[in-house]
């Protein structure tokens, strides 16, 4: 099984060649968010073990949060874009990761921030940095692939 990092890497890997699509840890918090939400709805199961927390600024892991935290605001590079990710994930979870980049990734940190405070997962969760239960973030998921 893959762990956050190896999700986080895999979406700052997706901006190699992409100009002006750069990622922050503020969005890259809100994509590993939205992956791991949409797997649980689709698959059943978790993409990665770490938890993700309600925090002020929506839903974060913390394990990637304190592995990205020394860039601040700033754009993370991609210094791990090597990995091997066709022996990481299986072709249905790069499918999966590519379709979450493909639509969230072209918002700014800022807006997917704001578009998780609208969601039960962190409303329900968010006056104590509680931990957004897996149970609860697939349901909320399936109801956005039916």
């Amino acid at each position: 099984m893959a762990n956050v990092n190896n999700v986080a890497n895999y979406f700052l890997s997706k901006t190699i060649d992409e100009e002006d699509s750069k990622i922050t840890n503020l969005k890259l918090q809100k994509l590993l968010y939205y992956a791991q939400g949409f797997h649980l709805a689709l698959f059943e199961k978790e993409l990665f073990t770490e938890e993700i927390e309600a925090w002020m600024h929506g839903p974060v892991s913390p394990a990637a949060y304190q592995q990205f935290k020394k860039f601040g605001a700033n754009i993370i590079p991609c210094d791990e874009c090597n990995e091997k990710f066709d022996e990481i994930f299986s072709q249905e979870q790069i499918e999966l990761l590519d379709e979450v980049y493909d639509i969230f990734g072209q918002f700014s940190g800022w807006k997917l921030r704001n578009m998780t405070h609208e969601e039960p997962t962190w409303i329900n969760n968010k006056d104590t940095a509680n931990i957004i239960s897996k149970d609860e973030m697939k349901e909320y998921f399936k109801t956005r692939v039916a």
